[in-house]
C-alpha cells in the first residue's frame, strides 16, 4: 500500500499514548480524517488520563493503555486487538514505548514521522514515513498524517476550520457548578472568573511552572484591577498541591482552590465556563484552546512557536528568547527546533508585567471583537 491512499481505509489505528496537550493538539486531525472519509473506522489507543479527558469522541473507538502496566499491559491490548487488522496504523508517539505497543499491532501500512522528527528511533518501527518538515507546530505536525493519507488540507492550515467537539457531558457540568461557588469566599452570587492552572508536569530536567511568587502577585494584581476571582486548578500530585498550598498562603485576594479537586472531565467544564486561563506549557492550555476559551501561556524553558497554544499563539508570554540568551548564550536561530532551556531558574526570567500586559492586551482585543460582532 502506498500512499497518498486511492480509496478510503476501512480502519485506522491512531496510536498516542500522552500527554493530555498533546491528544488536544491530535483531535482536530482525528476531525479532518472523519470528515472527508465518513465511512472510516478509527480505533485509537490512548493512556488513561487521556482517555478520561477524550472519553465520549464521536466516531472513535478506545483501547486504553495504562504505562504503569508495562508490558503486561502491551500484552493485554495486542491480546483484545488480535483479531483485527488494520489498513492503516498511524504511529503519533514518539517514544520506545509506543513503538514497542506498536508490534504487536496488525497494519498493512505503519506511518510514522520522518527522520528528523522522530525520536527514539520510531522510523525502524514504521514502513512509510512523513515528508519532512522544518519549525513546526505539534498540532500542525499531526495533521501532516492525514494530509500523507490523501486528506485534502490546505497549506498552511486555516484555523476556522479546524473542529474539536470535546464532549462535555452533563454530569461534568453539574460538577463544575458545585465546585464553582464563591459564597464562602464572601462572594456570594459571583459567576465570572478566571482560571489559574500553575504547574506542568514534573518531569527530569524539564522546568516549565512558573514561580509561586510570581503567581500569587498575578493573582492579587489583577483582582485589584478588576475585582475578579480566580479559581486554581490542577491534578492532586504532590507538586500541584504543594504550589496551591504555597499561593493560597501568599494571596491576599479571594481565590477558589479546586486543585486536586476535580475529574478531568469536570476541569474541562471549569474550563469552557472561564473568561479566559493563564498556565505554563502544559495540558491546560490546550484543553482551554480546544473548548474555544481565551488563553495565556507562560513560556520560557519551551519554545511556544512549537507547544504554544495553537489559536492563541499571539497572546503568549514569550520569554524564550530572553531564556536562551541568558541561561545558554544562544539566539532562537542558533539551537535546533524543540531545544528546551533545561536550567530551573529559567522560568523566574517571567516577570508579573510581562503576564498582566498579555491579559490585559487580550481583554482589550476581545472587547473590540465583540463590539465589532454586535
Amino acid at each position: 500500500m502506498r500512499l497518498p491512499l486511492t480509496n478510503p481505509p476501512k480502519h485506522i489505528c491512531i496510536l498516542r499514548l500522552s500527554a493530555l496537550g498533546d491528544v488536544c493538539n491530535l483531535v482536530p486531525a482525528v476531525r479532518a480524517i472523519q470528515q472527508h472519509w465518513p465511512e472510516t473506522k478509527i480505533t485509537w489507543i490512548t493512556g488513561k488520563a487521556e482517555h478520561s479527558l477524550l472519553l465520549g469522541l464521536s466516531g472513535v473507538e478506545f483501547v486504553v493503555y495504562d504505562k504503569k502496566t508495562g508490558l503486561k499491559g502491551m500484552r493485554a491490548i495486542w491480546s483484545q486487538l488480535k483479531h483485527s487488522r488494520f489498513d492503516v496504523l498511524l504511529h503519533m508517539q514518539q517514544a520506545l514505548r509506543g513503538s514497542l505497543l506498536s508490534l504487536g499491532l496488525k497494519a498493512d501500512l505503519r506511518l510514522g514521522y520522518d527522520k528528523g522528527r522522530a525520536k527514539d528511533w520510531q522510523w525502524l518501527f514504521t514502513d512509510q514515513q512523513l515528508a519532512p518538515r522544518a519549525q513546526d507546530h505539534v498540532l500542525e505536525s499531526f495533521m501532516d498524517f492525514p494530509r500523507a493519507l490523501g486528506v485534502p488540507l490546505p497549506e498552511p492550515l486555516n484555523p476556522a476550520e479546524l473542529c474539536w467537539e470535546i464532549p462535555i457531558p452533563e454530569a461534568a457540568k453539574q460538577e463544575a457548578a458545585r465546585h464553582c461557588d464563591f459564597s464562602g469566599l464572601g462572594l456570594a452570587g459571583a459567576s465570572s472568573y478566571w482560571v489559574l492552572s500553575p504547574c506542568s508536569t514534573q518531569r527530569a530536567r524539564n522546568f516549565r511552572s512558573w514561580t509561586i511568587e510570581g503567581y500569587a502577585e498575578l493573582i492579587d494584581q489583577f483582582y485589584e484591577k478588576y475585582q475578579q476571582p480566580c479559581i486554581l486548578t490542577g491534578g492532586p500530585t504532590e507538586q500541584e498541591l504543594a504550589y496551591a498550598a504555597g499561593i493560597m498562603a501568599r494571596v491576599k485576594s479571594p481565590v477558589l482552590d479546586l486543585v486536586g479537586k476535580t475529574s478531568v472531565k469536570g476541569l474541562l467544564a471549569v474550563i469552557q465556563n472561564a473568561q479566559f486561563v493563564v498556565a505554563p506549557d502544559s495540558g491546560p492550555v490546550h484543553i482551554a484552546n480546544a473548548v474555544g476559551v481565551p488563553v495565556i501561556g507562560i513560556f520560557a524553558t519551551t519554545n511556544p512557536r512549537r507547544a504554544g497554544p495553537y489559536l492563541w499563539r499571539d497572546y503568549v508570554v514569550d520569554c524564550y528568547p530572553k531564556a536562551l540568551q541568558q541561561f545558554m548564550n544562544k539566539t532562537s536561530d542558533e539551537v535546533k527546533w524543540g531545544q528546551r532551556v533545561r536550567f530551573e531558574e529559567a522560568m523566574a526570567v517571567v516577570s508579573t508585567a510581562d503576564v498582566l500586559q498579555q491579559i490585559e492586551r487580550l481583554q482589550a482585543d476581545q472587547k473590540i471583537r465583540i463590539e465589532v460582532m454586535q
